[in-house]
């Protein structure tokens, strides 16, 4: 077997299930998940539609590539979303859809796939990532045989991965910097200066930027998209979107997870590479799903309702817990990143004992780190003493989930 395997981490539901092993929830009270970000909002019709009027097609072998359809559908959507295309009275698009954008089965598929493509393990190569994590940056860097760098988000740095925490020697070895904005858990969405700064850092050490965008459309303010990577290479005169890959998914935008839909995009060279990793990988996506998240791609209107439903989550859930927790509002995404002063373990053991309500202890989404190196050695966990409460159940389920947890406080101190 893969002795690199030995070196994986415990998937935090897997603990998480370990933790709750044993306990009774009071009989009467239903459960409430708010563990996971699996989005629960109803999926659009027309993309269901689309999806079952098209099963026929499943006759027949995809191409790895995808329709140029489905990616002329994807530049479309990043030009508009992120307004990238060239200036002037006649706008000129600057995705070329033939050479920058690829479908992924889900961005989980496609973050770790990418990681194993770009890495030469020849050169004792390092990852980075910002700490707490999406899980799949760590394994996908430690199965590519690169050591991952964990970059603290924690309050004192805004939520921001902490770039000056980095040795001139760690960047040099460095050939992927993973970014997450909105972030997970913690919601804050990376500024253009500060992803300007990352495409400087890449340019000067040359690694590529893996930017996970796959909760920019669950921003709460209208007025206050978050931006994305390629936006801001091309406020940096990178036009050609050099060392730039984003990662964008249909699970959260339009509530369909269970679809496995997004796309890659990006640096031409790159892709061209890892196009040609995805060819012998064996993960092209069948053309029923291509063609209903054509139509996904293609609608803003049910994105900006599905938005809406989140921003009143936040707007009802957050009064309730206000006098007895630490929370904020967070810029994007749809979780609470809550300190609950105290064990994030034991906390999360007692409100399901008590009140059947499942939340996900922050530490098991982070790793200890030495201060000033950003690798792991034992430090102290920034994930430690806070809980990540999803808001994925409908606003119903939440303001009661809110109110029994306001209840189990109350009953704990």
């Amino acid at each position: 077997m893969n002795p690199r395997l030995d070196r994986l981490h415990a998937y935090p539901f897997e603990r998480l299930a370990r933790l709750k092993a044993g306990l009774t929830p009071p009989v009467g009270l239903t459960h409430i998940a708010m563990s996971i970000g699996e989005p629960q909002h109803a999926p659009p019709a027309f993309v269901l539609d689309r999806l079952r009027d098209n099963l026929h097609r499943l006759g027949s072998y995809p191409a790895t590539a995808g329709l140029p359809e489905f990616r002329a559908a994807a530049a479309r959507w990043l030009e508009r979303r992120f307004g990238l295309q060239h200036g002037g009275a006649n706008p000129a698009p600057r995705v070329n859809p033939e050479t920058m954008v690829l479908p992924c089965n889900g961005t989980r598929e496609a973050l770790f796939s990418f990681v194993q493509a770009i890495i030469d393990d020849s050169t004792a190569p390092v990852v980075a990532m910002p700490n707490p994590f999406y899980q799949i940056y760590e394994g996908a860097a430690l199965l590519a045989g690169a050591e991952p760098l964990f970059l603290n988000t924690t309050a004192a740095t805004g939520y921001l991965p902490d770039l000056d925490a980095v040795s001139e020697q760690a960047w040099r070895r460095c050939q992927i910097l993973f970014l997450c904005s909105p972030g997970n858990p913690t919601g804050a969405v990376l500024p253009v200066d500060f992803l300007r700064r990352a495409l400087a850092l890449a340019e000067r050490h040359d690694f590529v930027i893996a930017a996970d965008e796959c909760y920019t459309e669950i921003y709460l303010d209208e007025d206050s998209p978050s931006p994305g990577l390629l936006q801001a290479a091309i406020a940096a005169g990178h036009g050609g979107f050099e060392r730039c890959v984003v990662f964008h998914s249909l699970s959260k935008r339009s509530s369909v997870p269970g679809l496995r839909s997004g796309f890659v995009a990006g640096d031409p060279k790159v892709m061209s590479r890892f196009l040609l990793y995805r060819t012998y990988h064996g993960s092209a996506m069948a053309v029923p799903t291509q063609l209903a998240s054509i139509a996904a791609w293609d609608d803003d209107v049910h994105a900006a309702t599905n938005r809406r439903l989140y921003q009143e989550k936040f707007d009802k859930v957050i009064p309730i817990l206000s006098g007895s927790l630490d929370v904020e509002r967070p810029s994007g995404g749809f979780y609470l990143w809550t300190d609950i002063h105290g064990d994030d373990e034991r906390f999360t053991r007692d409100l399901f004992a008590k009140q059947n309500v499942a939340v996900l202890p922050g530490s098991y989404l982070g790793r200890g780190t030495a201060t000033g190196t950003g690798t792991e050695a034992g430090g102290s966990n920034p994930g430690a003493g806070r809980v990540r409460i999803s808001l994925v159940p409908s606003v119903g389920q939440c303001i009661e989930a809110a109110e029994r947890i306001r209840e189990f406080i109350r009953g704990h101190r």
